[in-house]
């Protein structure tokens, strides 16, 4: 649940929503890149989640509204990360292993939440959608288990490969038994929805202020065990899917 003492951490918010669908500048690089969103940008994420909303009414390009393509998307920058931790020495590893967990909570969240049951709804074979959800639990538990190891640790980096080794190859999975029919049974006002859900999910994860933000930015950072983030961000893509099926 949200801390009630900490009104700037991400989930407590009482305009969530509202800062998904905010204008604002989509990245165009990968978590933690020079070139990723400023965080300090209204709705970080906002002109697409905005747009997702536009094409419900359509006035969005198949691209921009395609839950597929943004997840894909994502797996990309999935195993972007997972290849920059793995390279990176001693404490170079802590910002894209942050980075990771953050987006794989962001991707994961939404696709249990959202992603899966419309699957289910389209006739994906319920054991290959069952085989994804065991997959991604028993992910969320070993990242925990990487975090409290440590980066430094001696046990991490083999630790870490076998990690990365099971992502990827759930990623492809995914790609192959599941997002293909997705994509064939969404009309495109589902598939705009769907993506919106997936940039509610952005919308409450916490980012990495600017450089240039100075301290003040730092309370709305918060970035602490990966069970804790995962459930936050699920629960708030809950909400968003209760209120707009509501």
């Amino acid at each position: 649940m949200p801390d009630p003492n900490n009104p700037g951490q991400f989930g407590n918010r009482p305009d969530t929503e509202q800062q998904a669908s905010k204008g604002g500048r989509a990245s165009s690089g990968s978590f933690g890149e020079a070139n990723a969103a400023d965080p300090h940008e209204a709705g970080r994420m906002g002109a697409q989640a905005r747009s997702a909303a536009e094409s419900e009414k359509g006035h969005m390009s198949t691209e921009q509204g395609d839950v597929i393509t943004l997840l894909e998307g994502q797996h990309t920058q999935i195993k972007d990360l997972l290849r920059r931790v793995e390279t990176a020495s001693g404490e170079a590893k802590r910002q894209p292993f942050e980075d990771l967990v953050r987006l794989l909570a962001v991707h994961e969240s939404a696709e249990e939440q959202v992603v899966h049951p419309a699957s289910r709804r389209a006739e994906v074979a319920g054991e290959v959608i069952d085989d994804r959800l065991h997959e991604e639990d028993e992910a969320k538990h070993v990242l925990a288990e990487l975090y409290e190891l440590g980066v430094t640790h001696d046990q991490f980096a083999g630790k870490f490969r076998d990690f990365a080794g099971s992502v990827i190859e759930h990623a492809e999975m995914e790609e192959k038994e599941e997002f293909d029919q997705l994509r064939r049974s969404l009309s495109e006002r589902d598939s705009a929805r769907l993506a919106t859900a997936v940039r509610v999910a952005e919308a409450v994860a916490p980012t990495r202020p600017h450089p240039q933000a100075g301290e003040s930015a730092t309370a709305n950072v918060v970035f602490g065990p990966p069970l804790a983030l995962f459930d936050r961000i699920r629960d708030a893509v809950r909400d968003w899917r209760t209120k707009s099926e509501g």
